[in-house]
């Protein structure tokens, strides 16, 4: 390992919010996160995005039109 490869990375969560106002910490960086929610709203049938919550291991299934915002969280 060289120097320039810095410390391995951390566990990354992502917040999203929903319309509804309630948040949920996501297993996942932001952008990852970002492409399994585009990759949901983008297709001919509607789709759900299927996320981990961070704290529980809970499996959620969201309507990508319902989340306003996505940003990157602390571990």
């Amino acid at each position: 390992m060289s120097s320039s490869d810095g410390p391995p990375p951390k566990n990354q969560t992502t917040e999203i919010t929903l319309v509804t106002g309630q948040r949920y910490r996501i297993e996942s960086d932001v952008k990852d996160t970002e492409r399994i929610i585009l990759d949901a709203a983008r297709g001919s049938i509607p789709q759900l995005a299927w996320l981990v919550e961070a704290e529980t291991g809970e499996v959620l299934a969201v309507n990508p039109d319902h989340i306003v915002t996505l940003k990157a969280a602390g571990s």
